[in-house]
């Protein structure tokens, strides 16, 4: 498109003023973009945040949503990031975007497990309330996920679908699924790659009338 991207999410960066150094830098300054971002109660203090350019997308309203997870044996809570949800028209359409950083691996996968499924707890619960007011919303989840697609966390609590023609009003799709399944990743830990990385979305955004966004 000879454009940088509209709508970026942006997650483990220290404070707001990094994201003030970036898009101030002389290769993005003529961009003119935005910033929403939520302090987080990470204790490392590494946030969330969305990236906007302000003349292709215009935010409606936004909310910070909070992880409650605790420690097997102290019972203590233990703080993590907020989900990030920003409303707004993207060149007029409507769109939904949660950015998101699940808790990290930890400890080990399946010990650090709980932690991911209640971080797709919360994201579910967020989808589920916008399409209680349009089923039709066009959503967006995104982010370090530090889950795979095939991992319990998208499977069974987003039930996300990986075959386009599976997907029904209401369900996610993940486009991520097929490409993890064929190999590809975002990182690699001894020498297995993961695809932690992820954009998943909505029915409306795979329906075949091209007239406003769609996946294609």
């Amino acid at each position: 498109t000879g454009n940088s991207p509209a709508v970026i999410g942006f997650c483990e960066f220290e404070n707001r003023q990094v994201l003030v150094d970036v898009v101030n830098d002389t290769l993005l300054v003529g961009r003119d973009y935005g910033i929403i971002h939520y302090e987080s109660p990470d204790v490392r203090g590494i946030d969330v945040a969305l990236l906007y350019q302000k003349k292709l997308f215009r935010p409606i309203s936004h909310s910070s949503h909070e992880v409650k997870i605790y420690d097997d044996r102290t019972r203590k809570r233990k703080q993590t990031r907020d989900q990030l949800l920003v409303t707004g028209e993207l060149d007029g359409d409507l769109i939904h975007v949660m950015v998101n950083h699940w808790p990290s691996r930890s400890g080990g996968e399946a010990r650090s497990r709980p932690k991911r499924v209640a971080a797709a707890k919360v994201s579910k619960r967020v989808v589920d309330s916008l399409q209680s007011i349009d089923p039709y919303a066009k959503i967006f989840v995104m982010g370090d996920l530090n889950d795979d697609p095939t991992n319990s966390s998208l499977k069974d609590v987003l039930k996300a679908k990986n075959d386009i023609d599976d997907v029904k009003l209401k369900e996610i799709y993940n486009p991520m699924e097929n490409m993890f399944k064929k190999g590809l990743g975002s990182n690699a830990y001894r020498d297995a790659w993961s695809l932690f990385d992820q954009i998943l979305f909505t029915q409306p955004l795979l329906e075949r009338d091209f007239s406003s966004y769609r996946f294609y």
